[in-house]
């Protein structure tokens, strides 16, 4: 694994106070105060700030703060729509070209989350059960896909984040997860994206009701505090 830089640590940071709620939607994030708080330069804060706008997780301002990114409805569904159209191409292609590593590495990480679930943090589980659609993309064997993949998963990150947390429940993960192998190690296409529609055909309508509830004023809780 590829070493953090200091911006990536500092990146990595932020965007768990974003999927927090610490900073919540609209919320200014002041490089002075965070680099005084992290007690580093401003340069470094201010790379990770470019980090996290390009996955859509801040939004930058001319001459003024830049503020925890606020989507609409309509941004989140059509990226959500395209996430999924990618994700169901991952595991077709898998079928085609994933070695008997990729669907051991799917299996292994669908083991991790069935044995830790309910003691993990839901953040850390969160970011594990992630690491799964990634490792999909990957065994694509297109890399230009998994880098696209990945592009729309990082800009979504927040809200699937808050949209996992409001149906956490294993046996359901689980489940769809090894439905997903199955068919992948069966080198069936078909069955891999019927897996995959099975599992995010939900995720835009999911995401809804919390888009319109966070709204301008709003300051939701933690979500991993609130299930």
């Amino acid at each position: 694994m590829t070493a953090q830089t200091l911006p990536e640590k500092i990146a990595y940071r932020l965007r768990r106070d974003i999927l927090r709620g610490k900073l919540p939607p609209g919320a200014p994030i002041k490089e002075r105060d965070f680099a005084a708080e992290e007690d580093v330069s401003r340069m470094p804060v201010r790379e990770a700030i470019r980090i996290l706008a390009q996955e859509g997780l801040v939004m930058l301002r001319p001459s003024r703060s830049p503020i925890v990114a606020q989507l609409s409805f309509k941004e989140v569904a059509d990226q959500t729509e395209v996430l999924i159209a990618l994700e169901k191409l991952s595991a077709e292609l898998a079928c085609r070209n994933a070695s008997d590593a990729d669907v051991d590495r799917l299996a292994e990480i669908t083991d991790r989350i069935a044995a830790q679930f309910d003691q993990m943090d839901p953040l850390d589980m969160f970011e594990l059960d992630m690491s799964f659609h990634r490792a999909i993309a990957a065994a694509s064997g297109n890399r230009a896909l998994a880098e696209t993949h990945s592009s729309y998963l990082a800009r979504l990150w927040r809200i699937r984040y808050l949209a996992a947390s409001q149906r956490r429940n294993r046996e359901r993960v689980v489940t769809e997860h090894r439905r997903i192998i199955a068919a992948v190690r069966n080198r069936d296409p078909s069955a891999a994206r019927d897996a995959i529609d099975n599992h995010l055909w939900h995720l835009a309508e999911d995401i809804r009701e919390l888009i319109e509830a966070e709204g301008p004023n709003a300051n939701p809780k933690d979500p991993a505090r609130s299930t």
